[in-house]
């Protein structure tokens, strides 16, 4: 096989492109991944997942220090914020993972085509001049980029998507947020820390829309409560950025009288959307739908032969970890063998403080499917680990089959409900019960104790309640 001949070319070195290209290779597939960056990882390990979350473990550190450790009888004074300190320790935290990609890489002998690919026909990509050609398939992994809105215009510097967030300084004296979910949220947790007032303004009326509506509704008062500002149920039409500031226009979601208010800094996080510019899919006669996703079937197949899609360009949750899934189980497929992802039970966390995590369906969605289910929520006011932690907000929820009995949502809010939810997310995968995770002994004095206690209470038994 020639340098310009693979088994399989992965385009895209995001969560979902990465694992893809080195499960191919440990199959036994010579695999090539074709990146544009200067490093490997996507917008995940670059500009998202990682260095947002290294912001906001750095920023809860930092409000911890100045506000809350003397309830633990811990005296501390003098605390100041190092914003070029924490700054370098999310750059830190970005580089070690880059890094890690590409040691994988080299051990997995994944080939790196650096540049920009172009479908030449389904089984040809031009790199940098250069024409490589795939024997086994193509797989489009190219990921997404954040939604324009109109009337806002982007600058990264007083309007930013959530790639600009990551780098402000100073500290804005005021944000407003457009989006009131994951990223929003989240970004306006780390600068709020840090000392910004934030302002949330979401088109609907509740903030995490796909969310549970009972954590919805219980997360925005939380926020609330830490100082955070909502407008619901409210559009953002224009915002004109100055060296003073930005101005923005506001109105009623279902139309009003405008009005204007000025901030400092502009986050967009309405969304995002597949980024498919300059893969020339015409040549390959790979088709999308009406919203720019690539339609593949259920074994990732495009509607071209032997082109495959996976991750944010095609249909379902946005998320780095089902891409991940998609893209193990798109190389065993190539592989000859039978990848599969399970779509029900994949979960969603947002990294505030309080966390919020779900997997499976929400009660509104089972209630819309006409679905019958019982529920069992425990608090974690009545969990001892979360008292001694000082962590006493939030809840767990069980919605299990009222029938069967058989698990078809969790939903957590609270102290580390992200971590929480992998046994929940376990469970549903085996199809387990809500007894099944009730009579499963949780090590004592540990949060998830307040999963099994939601478990006992979808039959009307918790102990400790």
């Amino acid at each position: 096989m020639s340098d310009t001949q693979f088994d399989v070319i992965v385009i895209g070195a995001g969560p979902g492109g990465y694992v893809a290209a080195i499960r191919a290779a440990q199959l036994g597939l010579k695999t090539a991944c074709v990146e544009s960056r200067a490093t490997l990882g996507g917008t995940c390990l670059n500009v998202g997942c990682i260095p947002s979350k290294a912001l906001l473990q750095a920023s809860e550190k930092y409000e911890e220090a100045a506000g809350h450790l003397a309830a633990y009888g811990v005296q501390v004074k003098g605390v100041a914020l190092d914003l070029p300190g924490m700054m370098a320790h999310k750059d830190k935290t970005v580089d070690a993972n880059v890094k890690g990609v590409e040691f994988l890489f080299k051990k997995n002998k994944v080939t790196w085509l650096k540049g920009e690919a172009a479908f030449t026909d389904a089984r040809t990509v031009t790199v940098a001049g250069t024409a490589y050609t795939a024997t086994r398939g193509v797989v489009i992994a190219t990921g997404s980029d954040s939604t324009p809105l109109p009337g806002v215009p982007v600058d990264e510097a007083r309007i930013v998507t959530s790639t600009g967030a990551l780098a402000l300084d100073p500290v804005p004296k005021r944000m407003l947020v457009i989006g009131g979910g994951y990223i929003g949220l989240e970004m306006g947790s780390v600068w709020q820390r840090l000392g910004a007032e934030v302002t949330v303004v979401e088109f609907l009326d509740r903030i995490l829309p796909g969310m549970d509506g009972e954590v919805s509704k219980q997360m925005q008062r939380l926020l609330g409560r830490q100082g955070m500002r909502f407008r619901l149920s409210t559009k953002v039409t224009g915002a004109k950025a100055t060296k003073s500031g930005v101005t923005v226009t506001l109105e009623p979601a279902q139309g009003g009288e405008p009005e204007t208010l000025k901030t400092d800094v502009v986050l967009v996080a309405i969304g995002r959307v597949p980024h498919t510019a300059g893969l020339n899919l015409e040549a390959a006669g790979v088709a999308v739908d009406g919203r720019g996703r690539i339609a593949i079937d259920d074994h990732f197949r495009t509607s071209a032969d032997g082109v495959y899609a996976i991750g944010d360009v095609v249909a379902g949750p946005m998320l780095a970890h089902k891409a991940e899934e998609e893209g193990v189980a798109v190389a065993e497929i190539l592989a000859g063998q039978a990848g599969h992802v399970n779509y029900d039970a994949i979960p969603g966390v947002v990294y505030t403080a309080p966390e919020v995590a779900q997997v499976g369906r929400t009660e509104e969605e089972l209630k819309a499917a006409g679905t019958a289910y019982k529920t069992g929520r425990f608090p974690f006011t009545a969990n001892g680990r979360a008292r001694a932690m000082n962590a006493t907000d939030g809840f767990v929820k069980i919605l299990a089959d009222a029938k069967t009995d058989r698990v078809l949502g969790v939903h957590i809010l609270g102290a580390e409900a992200g971590t929480m939810i992998a046994e929940c997310a376990m469970a549903m995968e085996f199809g387990a019960s809500a007894e099944d995770i009730a009579r499963t002994c949780h090590a004592h004095p540990t949060l998830n104790e307040a999963v099994k206690e939601a478990a006992l209470a979808v039959d009307g038994r918790p102990i400790h309640m």
